[in-house]
């Protein structure tokens, strides 16, 4: 039995450092809780009330940090958050600029509002960039030697993330790396960003879906039609991964829909290979569980338009090699947003210093 004279006198217990990653989506957000060896230690998903405006998201994101700090318990201190949100944003302030897959938040400055309803540090930062950061420190970044990548998220949208020697590249204002907004083909679909043809229209999961829907209307696709009837039944709707298994079990429309988003994948890999020369490019998101479908095509198209990645490209089954380029699929799997987010106080805070 400890006497009270040596308990009084016991250092008391340092509370653990931990951060909080959001993952800010159009549909749903994402709230986590890291330790400082980022493991996950408490979760919170809910909806995006983008109908409801920002404020209300702001008041839904506060109270689910207050959930998930309960389930931590009172043995950690909380280091700060770091917000992962689609673009365009001005950073550091967060402030949105007309972002497509959040209508009504043209204007709104994140960070302010999170901060003064948390009164905590508060990091925001594009959701590409946080998935970058993630799969540079803790994915294939941390597997390969160098301090440059450039990462694109296939999800709803398409996101970019880059990083150079070592830091995350926001351009001028932070709206650098708009990778999905990169213009493939003239009078193409029109884009959330205003203009058209972007490569989120042609290989975001979106995109996928689109196609698989259009081909079913007209005719062309009875299996795919078929599983559309079936998700309306069960009121759901139909996904790139319903797709990716009809692809996978031979059926050729699923298939060609997959080749094609390879295809504009390839188009605009081959204007980041030319222009970063970077040794490193990292595919994302959820469509990247299709990568055997979408590759292939892929690699073709970057080869027939980067003369860069021509004289780079590595041997098959090479280890990494200095002055390669590699594209590769991420190894974070679908929470590198998050876990990035996560990991901003560390890296973009004050904690940096």
């Amino acid at each position: 039995m400890i006497s009270q004279e040596n308990a009084t006198a016991a250092p008391s217990r340092q509370k653990e450092p931990i951060t909080i990653g959001i993952d800010m989506g159009g549909t749903n957000l994402r709230i986590a809780a890291f330790d400082a060896t980022w493991k996950r230690l408490a979760t919170v998903n809910l909806p995006t009330r983008v109908a409801a405006g920002p404020q209300a998201v702001v008041s839904d994101m506060g109270e689910a940090i207050a959930r998930v700090l309960s389930q931590c318990g009172p043995q950690y201190e909380l280091l700060g958050v770091g917000i992962g949100a689609p673009g365009p944003l001005e950073l550091p302030s967060g402030r949105f600029h007309r972002p497509p897959n959040l209508p009504g938040f043209d204007a709104f400055v994140l960070k302010d509002a999170m901060e003064s309803n948390l009164h905590t540090p508060v990091i925001v930062e594009c959701d590409a960039n946080a998935a970058a950061l993630a799969e540079w420190k803790s994915g294939v970044g941390k597997e390969m030697p160098g301090d440059s990548m450039c990462m694109l998220t296939l999800g709803t949208g398409v996101g970019a993330g880059i990083i150079l020697k070592g830091k995350l590249w926001h351009g001028m204002n932070g709206m650098g790396g708009e990778g999905g907004h990169i213009p493939l083909v003239e009078d193409g679909f029109a884009c959330g960003c205003g203009g058209r043809g972007c490569l989120e229209q042609y290989a975001s999961a979106t995109a996928i879906t689109r196609d698989g829907t259009l081909a079913a209307a007209r005719g062309r696709a009875p299996r795919i039609a078929r599983l559309i009837a079936h998700r309306i039944q069960n009121h759901s709707e139909l996904t790139a991964r319903d797709l990716a298994g009809l692809a996978r079990e031979g059926d050729l429309i699923a298939q060609q829909i997959f080749a094609e988003a390879g295809k504009y994948l390839g188009m605009a890999l081959a204007t980041l290979v030319n222009v970063f020369n970077l040794p490193l490019y990292v595919i994302g998101g959820g469509v990247v569980s299709g990568w055997d479908l979408f590759a292939p095509r892929m690699f073709e198209e970057l080869r027939r338009l980067s003369y860069i990645y021509g004289l780079t490209e590595p041997a098959l089954e090479q280890p990494f090699t200095a002055g390669k380029t590699y594209v590769v699929p991420a190894a974070t799997g679908p929470d590198a947003g998050l876990l990035g987010a996560a990991m901003l106080p560390y890296f973009e805070g004050p904690a940096a210093g």
